[in-house]
């Protein structure tokens, strides 16, 4: 029997968050899981303009962003306010599973 998309997601919640003991702790948990299985470079529009996203970062106040590029010049943007091309990068579902995680 296959698991319905929440059980799926709480797996990788609880994946993410093992041997936590704190938030802070989590959202690092939650950094590692997207640096390692991100694919990453891949192309989005953020604010109507294409970009590559490079990589992803750990920001101040316990934040995960993407790093976006376009020629010479970066932005980061909150991975939780990072628009997902269509065709969406693979294990793009650990993005939704730290949503998840913040509800």
């Amino acid at each position: 029997m296959r698991s319905s998309p929440r059980e799926s997601l709480d797996a990788m919640v609880t994946a993410a968050t093992v041997d936590c003991y704190n938030d802070s702790e989590c959202v690092t948990g939650f950094y590692t899981m997207l640096d390692e299985h991100l694919a990453m470079p891949f192309p989005t529009c953020v604010l109507g303009v294409d970009v590559t996203v490079m990589g992803i970062d750990l920001a101040d106040e316990d934040q995960i962003v993407a790093v976006c590029a376009r020629g010479r010049w970066r932005q980061r943007v909150p991975i939780l306010d990072l628009p997902l091309p269509s065709s969406a990068p693979e294990s793009a579902e650990w993005i939704e599973a730290y949503r998840h995680w913040l509800r």
